[in-house]
This record gives structure tokens, C-alpha cells and sequence, in this order.
């Protein structure tokens, strides 16, 4: 799905991802597929250009394997002058958390760029284990 590359674009996106997947995963795991979407979204916003048309792709992915099903998310957008970092944070910080509840809700997250843009993704495994690594692909 694509959604405006502006803050109401994160809502659409986290109402569509609860709308379509509340019957297929548990409970618990679409509370944390929600929430790093947002954070997906909000940081595409925030920190990179839009797509052409002033958008921000959006995607998921369910995967069955033998341990369950994995679910991907996705976020592209038109990339920035810097990749997405973790920053330090402290608890009087005033941002700086979003990748770190990326890392701490997924298995794994990355970055994938090309000529177009960027392409955010972050994984979860049926196990239910945070693996918090990032992989660059570039």
C-alpha cells in the first residue's frame, strides 16, 4: 500500500496492517507488528525524502514455515543522506527510540538500498526471540 509521506500516513498504515491481520496472528505479536510499523513509518517521515508522488510505500509479509509463520514489514521510501542509525538515548532524551523498539520488538531489521530509495524492513520470528542485529544490504 502506499500513504502520504506526512504523519497521518503512519495511522493509515497501522489501521490497515490491524484490519488485515487480526484473525491471522496473535494478539500479542500484532500489538508489536503495530507499533514498528509506526515507527517505520514516522521515521520515513521524519528523516527521508518521499517516493515520487509524496508517498511512502508500505508492506507485509507472512511467511508458514515449519516453526510457525514469519512476518516481514517494509517501508520505502525515497532515502535520505544518511541511512537510519540507533542513537544513544537517555531517559530524558526527547526522540532518538524509534530503532531501538524496532531492535527490541523484531528478530532482525535492515536496511536495503538502490537507486530509488531506501527499503526499511523488520522481521519476526514464529519463536518469538528478538535477535536485535542489523543487517545493511546495499
Amino acid at each position: 500500500m502506499v500513504v502520504p509521506h506526512h504523519a497521518t500516513g503512519a495511522r493509515l498504515a497501522r489501521h490497515r496492517l490491524a484490519g488485515e491481520l487480526a484473525d491471522v496472528v496473535p494478539p500479542a505479536l500484532l500489538a508489536d507488528l503495530v507499533a514498528v510499523l509506526a515507527e517505520l513509518v514516522g521515521n520515513a517521515v521524519r528523516h527521508a525524502d518521499p517516493l515520487p508522488g509524496g508517498v511512502v510505500r508500505v508492506a507485509w509479509r507472512l511467511r508458514s514455515g515449519t516453526d510457525g509463520q514469519t512476518v516481514q514489514l517494509r517501508v520505502t521510501d525515497g532515502g535520505s543522506v544518511s541511512g537510519p542509525l540507533m542513537r544513544p538515548s537517555t531517559p530524558d532524551s526527547i526522540d532518538g527510540r524509534g530503532l531501538h523498539i524496532v531492535s527490541g520488538l523484531s528478530s532482525r531489521w535492515g536496511v536495503e538500498r538502490d537507486g530509488l530509495g531506501q527499503s526499511v524492513w523488520a522481521e519476526f520470528d514464529p519463536t518469538g526471540s528478538p535477535r536485535p542485529d542489523l543487517v545493511v544490504a546495499g
